[in-house]
């Protein structure tokens, strides 16, 4: 009879188990990791999905204008309502290539592309008009506007007509305004983020303004508002978005209690394939919401 061979195993100490976490400590793990998750999406929806959420957004609005050029039913001024196509900009040197430019300059309007302020004339009217475009989130539309040089092209296009004008100045918050502008002339001001990337969002240093004198004679205007809200000035967030982001809390937090609920009932991949879609719905109103109450121009 052949015995076994003596093995020191059972010499071993055995590893003793991790008890289980008290229920108020697991809470807390949980609320950790959900917050760490909340925190990673929001940097991955603002840094890549956005770019991709003004793409979409500047395809339907071209559609649009183009249509409205094509039946010259553009809007020329007035009360124009806010993310209005009114406008298309194209400056190669600054990186803008037929960007549709929208009413209105609150933090919401800029997530389709640039933005028209509301108490200027349009691009090419006899005055001062005045455009916003973010520098790093929803694709950055005015990342390169730091780098414009005297002289630079920027083409605009509105029901008036096409529009030239050449960059005259580059100037940052506080500095030296151009002189005032004689009369029939115009000028267009791009106003973005001092800065681009993650630097420029977690701690951003004010406003960049371009300067563009229009060549030839401006065209008139019909009028327009004479003031804008708060929101709609430069580096501004919306306050009004904070309604939107508390009830999409509430339900978020139930997409995720129902998939809990649906787990322990239906099974783990029945209980996702419903409950992902509302998770991720949630997700993304979320962090539109959260993403308004960031100044405009980043």
């Amino acid at each position: 009879m052949v015995s076994a061979p003596v093995t020191d195993a059972w010499l071993q100490p055995t590893r003793p188990k991790r008890p289980p976490l008290s229920p108020g400590r697991g809470a807390a793990v949980w609320a950790l990791a959900t917050l760490s998750l909340l925190a990673v999406w929001l940097i991955l929806y603002a840094f890549v999905l956005t770019s991709f959420e003004a793409a979409r957004s500047q395809t339907v609005l071209y559609s649009k204008a183009r249509e409205t050029l094509a039946l010259q039913t553009a809007p020329l001024g007035g009360l124009i309502e806010p993310r209005t196509p009114v406008a298309v900009i194209s400056a190669p040197e600054l990186g803008i290539n037929d960007l549709v430019i929208v009413e209105g300059t609150a933090s919401g309007d800029l997530m389709s592309g640039p933005g028209h302020r509301r108490d200027t004339v349009l691009p090419g009217q006899a005055g001062v008009s005045v455009v916003y475009g973010r520098s790093t989130l929803f694709g950055g539309a005015f990342g390169q506007l730091s780098a414009a040089r005297k002289g630079d092209s920027i083409m605009v296009t509105t029901g008036q007509g096409v529009f030239e004008f050449k960059v005259v100045n580059v100037r940052r918050a506080g500095g030296a305004l151009p002189p005032l502008l004689g009369v029939g002339k115009g000028r267009l001001t791009l106003v973005s983020g001092n800065g681009s990337g993650f630097g420029a969002l977690m701690s951003p240093s004010g406003a960049v303004y371009v300067d563009a004198a229009l060549v030839g004679d401006a065209q008139p205007s019909p009028g327009h508002p004479s003031a804008v809200p708060f929101a709609e000035t430069a580096m501004q967030g919306d306050a009004g978005s904070m309604l939107s982001l508390v009830l999409a809390l509430p339900l978020l937090m139930g997409a995720f209690v129902f998939v809990v609920w649906a787990r322990s009932r239906w099974g783990g991949w029945q209980a996702w394939l419903v409950g992902a879609p509302l998770i991720l719905a949630g997700l993304w109103i979320v962090s539109q919401a959260t993403v308004q109450l960031l100044p405009n121009l980043l």
